[in-house]
């Protein structure tokens, strides 16, 4: 079994504007297009077997929409897909947001500090952390980015010591172009997990065991971030690190199934 349980898609019509933007902000390449017909093509051929699809708001008045998408995305690939919904720290009416993110049956929620315009600890993502722990959604979290101050670790530190019944996910192993700073920093949190997209890349195999061993094996989750890299290449890297067949299975898909309560 593997879940890929960082998957960015999008409408067919926009979808390769969207993905295009991204790569944009970050000056990476788009592999795909981030259509939900590609990403199913590319993970058979990478052999994943269920996905965890998001998307993210860069306005309030995209959350309702954006959450409809993902829902009805899930619900038509109901055998492979679960869905993150999206939360914007500007929305009018957060309570009923998120109560709409649970109605929808999505099983958590993903912010991209970086890109949405907010830091971690600003004063109006608050209703967002007191929301999600309350109705049990896990939070996915963009980490890191040495460009800018919206996503370290210091904005991090503050959210894990209040919200302590919240489960986070710290993307790319805490921390994107920070990588082993953001591990020194974040490993042994309690409820703090991470995954390990959009890092492969950059990282030599030494440098991604090491980071994995820190933070744990309980503790990596297994994504792609669909659709910046190619699933295949991503799979085959985690497969040919020096990792016990268990250890692998656990990032694979177990870490996922128990974390995002699959």
């Amino acid at each position: 079994m593997i879940i890929d349980s960082h998957c960015h898609v999008y409408p067919d019509k926009i979808a390769e504007k969207a993905s295009g933007a991204t790569g944009n902000f970050y000056d990476i390449g788009m592999c795909l297009d981030g259509k939900v017909s590609t990403l199913i093509e590319a993970g058979k051929q990478a052999g994943i077997d269920k996905y965890i699809i998001q998307s993210v708001a860069t306005t309030p008045k995209q959350v309702g929409s954006i959450n409809r998408f993902i829902a009805d995305t899930v619900k038509e690939h109901s055998d492979i897909m679960y869905g993150l919904g999206t939360l914007h720290p500007d929305s009018e009416d957060m309570e009923g947001d998120v109560r709409n993110v649970v109605e929808l049956g999505l099983k958590g929620v993903k912010l991209h500090p970086d890109i949405q315009g907010f830091k971690l600890d600003d004063y109006r993502c608050l209703k967002i952390y007191e929301l999600c722990e309350k109705n049990g959604l896990a939070v996915l979290l963009h980490t890191g980015d040495k460009r800018y101050d919206f996503s370290n670790p210091n904005r991090l530190i503050p959210i894990l010591d209040i919200y302590e019944n919240l489960t986070v996910i710290g993307a790319h192993f805490g921390g994107w172009s920070i990588w082993e700073k953001a591990t020194d920093i974040l490993h042994g949190r309690k409820n703090f997990y991470v995954d390990c997209s959009s890092s492969f890349y950059s990282l030599d195999d030494d440098t991604i065991v090491k980071l994995i061993r820190v933070y744990g094996v309980d503790n990596v989750v297994f994504g792609t971030d669909y659709p910046m890299w190619d699933p295949k290449s991503e799979v085959d890297r985690l497969k040919s690190l020096p990792l016990t067949d268990e250890e692998k299975e656990k990032i694979f898909w177990k870490n996922a199934v128990r974390i995002y309560n699959l």
